[in-house]
């Protein structure tokens, strides 16, 4: 009998890291679809064209998660079926989800020591996305209350379009 069956799949790479999917046991994962995720968000760049969309009043000198970053991971974590942000305080110390997310240290390494293990946001740092959707027009509010993130909904309906369009034949 010939042995046909491919065993390893090589994926895009990410910066100087190899992504390989393979069947030999080790470390598993349920949720390997989020690597395709990646790779079609990758080709499309939605998702950074969406970041452009939110102004970020946070300390940047604190900001440890991007915006895109924070965007990636909602996303795809809901693509995936986490709906609740309680969700991702487990997720954060998923090494795929954060090769999908973009993260450089999918392992969380190199975070402090409290954070250590943990290469996402949280609940509560996600959390800040939730809030962007608070019907205030008092800029000064929304920067020294919990809203950090402001949405510019006009840009993203704007965005939606433009892509919706682009992608008639």
């Amino acid at each position: 009998m010939t042995d046909c069956i491919q065993t390893n799949f090589d994926l895009q790479g990410f910066g100087k890291r190899k992504v390989e999917a393979h069947f030999r046991g080790g470390n598993l994962i349920a949720d390997g679809g989020i690597v395709l995720l990646r790779e079609i968000e990758s080709r499309s760049g939605l998702l950074d064209k969406l970041a452009h969309c939110f102004r970020d009043f946070r300390d940047q000198r604190y900001v440890v998660h991007s915006l895109g970053e924070l965007l990636r991971q909602r996303i795809f974590g809901l693509a995936m079926g986490y709906q609740d942000l309680n969700d991702h305080d487990t997720l954060r110390r998923d090494p795929v989800m954060a090769l999908g997310v973009g993260k450089t240290d999918p392992l969380g390494l190199d975070r402090d020591e409290q954070n250590q293990g943990c290469a996402l946001a949280g609940k509560s740092t996600l959390n800040r996305l939730e809030l962007t959707n608070a019907k205030t027009q008092d800029c000064d509010h929304i920067i020294a209350g919990a809203h950090k993130i402001q949405a510019d909904h006009d840009l993203i309906e704007t965005l939606l379009i433009r892509h919706a369009v682009s992608q008639l034949p």
